[in-house]
């Protein structure tokens, strides 16, 4: 199966167990296993650890943050979208007239022209009311404790918290729920979020609809009119509505080296990891050696090739002017890998298509129940807006639109942009065998395919293929490599041309996985489960 030395300097072995939770976040990752612990099942256990991370790693997602899910139930997958979508009021015009006619280059990365309808806490409460087992008080009690009580604050989390505040500080509300003391908490400080403990009760008891319809509701769209929001009360409204009707996606998949790796399909980037394992079986990827430049180099270009596809085609399905189908289709997807050249780095332009600050966290329980779900702000804290009193930071996703009237991404009332967070899951011949993911903005399907092919070509065991040196691809021929990356593939990926640079992104770099890794029958044999050390995480289990 798999060689269980693990070539790479790391100080994490992996965790087998018959149930585990991990996730970035130590806290969140104890959370849940302490909800399985008590009778839950691996949904109870995810969301209760994407409450509590959501308290404890306040600097990648919160109440103001969208997720998505893939979750097998014993017999089937399912998949979940709670991205939230844009304010009516966020038209072409509205943009346009505040920020001029190149408004694309002016408007602003955070602030409330930035907010979109948060979906988190209706993904939580959608996954709850058909997967969950305990009561939703229950699993949402861990939160509340941390909010209710305090935690010390972990090193990574710090020092994200510590580059936001000269950032953030301005922004309304965010310092008075962040910044208590004036400035960001030291490493190990207590630090107590009484407004979000408001919120958590509010929402435990309403199974989630207060945020959209009740008193949590009222309190975002007063303070959008008070400070120049755009959002309203029937916004929220309409987007509970919305999910509930739409929030259940299915999957997309890719079949390679015998498995089917499993994406949410669009409005995320799920579908560019999909086709750059689509890319690669038209290459010779298995006969090169692990770590050589030839695997490295290949694995580049194809990813290149997919995202050329993405960033082009990909938006709210119901913009797009094409299906997830077209841009998988195999015949297509060989033709895209024969633009490949071995020797030589390029830049590449969408094909002609065939007509037709993020946590992750991964939850399995004995039962055979097993959970990819990732929740993210999108950049670190996201807009800056924090709802007072009631400890809402709201996300920035609304960044991710276009505003190009061309471009099927372009801005619209209630449309969903462009988006990164993507959790996936592998099968094999319909069977589950992994649920997975790697946070961290366009690095995520990178991770996706950089860590699967080290698992499912190389042999490598989760912890191994999770602590392997990365690369990142960030745009044309820029591709930053961690330090630990080989001097001399560095030197040849330089040789054929590919502009080595180093990326300074305090909050997406090289991203940061949770793996889980089904060993047999989940009752004897378990899982086998890895957590990155890029972050403080954890794989907990028992």
């Amino acid at each position: 199966m798999f060689d269980w030395t693990n070539p790479y300097p790391s100080t994490r072995t992996p965790v087998f167990a018959r149930n585990i939770v991990a996730t970035s976040q130590p806290l969140a990752a104890q959370a849940g296993l302490r909800i399985l612990q008590h009778g839950g099942n691996a949904v109870d256990a995810a969301i209760a650890a994407a409450a509590v991370i959501a308290m404890t790693e306040p600097c990648s997602n919160g109440f103001g943050s969208d997720n998505f899910a893939i979750v097998w139930d014993g017999q089937r997958l399912h998949g979940m979208n709670s991205s939230g979508f844009a304010p009516a009021a966020w038209t072409l015009d509205y943009f346009r007239r505040k920020y001029g006619p190149d408004a694309g280059h002016k408007r602003p990365a955070r602030g409330w022209d930035a907010v979109t309808v948060p979906g988190a806490v209706a993904g939580w409460a959608l996954l709850h009311g058909r997967l969950g087992l305990l009561p939703f008080e229950d699993v949402l009690s861990p939160a509340i404790e941390y909010a209710e009580r305090g935690f010390a604050v972990s090193p990574i989390t710090q020092s994200k918290w510590k580059l936001a505040e000269p950032i953030l500080k301005a922004y309304p509300g965010f310092a008075e729920h962040f910044l208590p003391r004036g400035r960001a908490p030291e490493v190990g400080e207590h630090y107590v979020l009484p407004g979000a403990a408001k919120t958590l009760r509010l929402v435990a008891r309403s199974k989630g609809e207060d945020f959209y319809r009740g008193e949590i509701a009222a309190a975002i769209a007063r303070f959008a009119a008070d400070t120049g929001g755009a959002l309203t009360a029937a916004d929220l409204a309409a987007y509970w509505d919305f999910v509930r009707a739409n929030g259940w996606v299915g999957t997309i998949s890719q079949s390679f080296a015998g498995h089917e790796l499993h994406e949410i399909p669009p409005n995320g980037q799920g579908i560019a990891a999909a086709a750059c394992l689509g890319i690669l079986k038209h290459t010779p990827l298995e006969s090169f050696e692990v770590d050589s430049a030839d695997w490295h180099h290949v694995m580049i270009e194809a990813m290149k090739l997919a995202f050329a596809d993405a960033y082009a085609y990909v938006a709210d399905p119901r913009a797009m002017s094409c299906t997830p189908a077209q841009l998988l289709d195999t015949d297509y997807l060989a033709q895209r890998a024969r633009l490949i050249d071995m020797k030589r780095a390029q830049t590449f332009a969408p094909g002609a298509l065939p007509k037709g600050g993020t946590i992750y966290l991964s939850a399995a329980d004995a039962n055979g129940m097993m959970v990819s779900f990732i929740q993210s702000n999108y950049m670190g804290f996201g807009s800056g807006v924090v709802v007072p009193g009631y400890g809402i930071s709201l996300q920035n996703r609304g960044y991710g639109f276009s505003l190009d009237p061309a471009h099927p991404n372009c801005v619209g009332p209630h449309k969903r942009p462009f988006h990164t967070i993507i959790p996936a899951f592998l099968t094999r011949d319909g069977a589950p065998v992994m649920s997975f993911g790697v946070m961290g903005g366009n690095m995520q399907p990178q991770g996706h395919v950089q860590t699967l092919t080290r698992m499912l070509l190389a042999r490598q065991q989760p912890q191994a293929a999770c602590d392997a040196p990365r690369w990142k691809w960030d745009s044309g021929l820029k591709v930053d490599l961690e330090p630990t990356m080989p001097a001399a593939v560095r030197e040849e990926l330089a040789r054929r041309g590919h502009q080595i640079a180093k990326i300074e992104d305090s909050y997406m770099d090289y991203g940061a996985g949770q793996f889980i890794w089904r060993l047999g029958d989940p009752a004897i044999e378990g899982y086998v489960a890895a957590s990155d050390a890029r972050r403080d995480g954890l794989a907990a289990g028992y």
